[in-house]
């Protein structure tokens, strides 16, 4: 007779424990394998972040291919990434955080590492203690300040990049490398002929107040209309969103406090 703790391979028990058993062992090689890449994926995503900084800068084109090498090597010789007190516009001591390996993303999203944002209008919920600020250098002197910039747009959160003459004021640069916007449409804002326009605008009125602004139709040349950007087709909602994300960032809850200490001399 058959031992009665046998189990028959055609019984119902035996597939519900085989399939368990294959289960448990499936989801314990992705545990593991999603540890061991962890390291891996993050420093991929801080490439290509910093793949973006450089094009916002204007020291990589999009759609170049660069290396990591290259990279590295143009972080090392050119750029120097500080952390700022978002709250009082300072920079946070060097020795304090590794500003290249600080995820700002995440920190906005751990309670302990940020706060409720002010009522706006650019969807900003939460705002980390510390925000990333990359010096783009030559001979010596600070050549640009590349800031990171986001928002919710038409159909989600952009991310992107902008960047500022020495004055803190003036556009040299900007390119969004996350977004859900429609192509053709919203999807325009990742369009380098879109993003060339910005070139030269400027951020600010004469007053100090953010003020730069995607209008509705074209917009003029950036010596006699410094702060309009053209509108993109088809795209108001979109358009919008960019004017306000925008303006947060340059204004006292964003990144504002830091710049007016850049433009009064205080950062060099």
């Amino acid at each position: 007779m058959a031992d009665a703790r046998t189990l028959d391979i055609n019984s119902t028990r035996y597939t519900v424990v085989f399939a368990a058993i294959v289960c448990v062992i499936c989801a314990a090689l992705v545990s593991v394998t999603a540890v061991n890449l962890q390291p891996r994926q993050k420093a991929n995503a801080r490439l290509y972040m910093e793949k973006n900084v450089l094009i916002a800068a204007g020291l990589v084109q999009a759609g170049q291919s660069v290396s990591r090498n290259e990279i590295e090597a143009i972080f090392q010789r050119d750029i120097k990434t500080r952390l700022i007190f978002l709250e009082s516009g300072e920079l946070v001591p060097e020795d304090k955080i590794d500003a290249r390996s600080f995820d700002q993303r995440a920190a906005r999203n751990d309670p302990a590492t940020s706060k409720a944002a002010p009522i706006n209008t650019a969807g900003i919920r939460r705002l980390p203690e510390y925000g990333v600020a990359y010096f783009v250098m030559k001979n010596g002197q600070i050549d640009q300040l590349v800031i990171p910039i986001e928002g919710l747009a038409m159909w989600g959160t952009a991310y992107g990049f902008l960047s500022l003459a020495p004055d803190a004021n003036t556009i040299r640069g900007l390119t969004y490398y996350d977004h859900r916007e429609t192509p053709g449409l919203g999807g325009e804002i990742s369009s380098p002929s879109w993003l060339a326009l910005w070139k030269d605008r400027k951020g600010f009125d004469e007053m100090g107040k953010p003020a730069v602004a995607v209008i509705k139709g074209p917009a003029g040349a950036p010596a006699q209309d410094p702060l309009h950007v053209d509108g993109i087709s088809g795209a108001t909602i979109t358009s919008n969103a960019i004017t306000q994300l925008t303006r947060f960032w340059l204004s006292n809850d964003g990144y504002g406090k830091f710049l007016k200490q850049v433009r009064e001399g205080a950062v060099k």
